[in-house]
């Protein structure tokens, strides 16, 4: 049988109630809501399935909250600058649309792995991912795009002569 945990009294089982149903960050709301539920006797095993979160991440923030209180479950990626990934700016990505209107150097149709070493060429990277210039294909309404497979025995004089009959018929 499970064992029980028990929570440091910090505030109530109607207070950390209250914090989860009012709190507007989705990861402090997730915490809340995990102590309440362990303060309203669950065993933190099913407390953490009911939230869903591991059982080890689970008895982290319990140990975290009965050590450190209200600050443990504050959300510490919050408010983090992230720093932007984009690889062109507007006036690049202006570029990129203006050579995506004629066809490739090496010919055929453009692709992600193209568009990601015009990029590259355009900033002066060594390398950039094709999985961004498929990307930036995206971004600029571009979809994936092939032409019809063609069979390697395929007759054109007698799929012309079907393509007459068919339509007279």
């Amino acid at each position: 049988m499970a064992r029980t945990i028990s929570l440091a009294n910090h505030f109530t089982s109607d207070e950390l109630k209250t914090r989860y149903q009012r709190s507007t960050d989705p990861v402090e709301s997730r915490r809340w809501h995990l102590l309440w539920l362990v303060s309203q006797q669950r065993y933190l095993i099913d407390a953490a399935a009911c939230v869903g979160v591991s059982y080890s991440y689970a008895r982290k923030v319990v140990h975290a909250y009965n050590s450190d209180g209200l600050s443990a479950i504050a959300n510490r990626r919050r408010g983090r600058i992230v720093p932007s990934r984009a690889l062109l700016d507007e006036t690049g990505q202006q570029e990129l649309e203006q050579a995506l209107q004629s066809p490739p150097r090496d010919g055929g149709l453009w692709s992600g792995p193209k568009v990601a070493h015009w990029i590259a060429q355009k900033t002066g990277r060594a390398h950039v991912h094709p999985q961004r210039g498929w990307d930036y294909l995206r971004r600029l309404g571009y979809s994936r795009q092939r032409p019809r497979p063609r069979h390697a025995k395929a007759d054109p004089a007698a799929q012309e002569a079907f393509k007459k009959t068919s339509l007279n018929g």
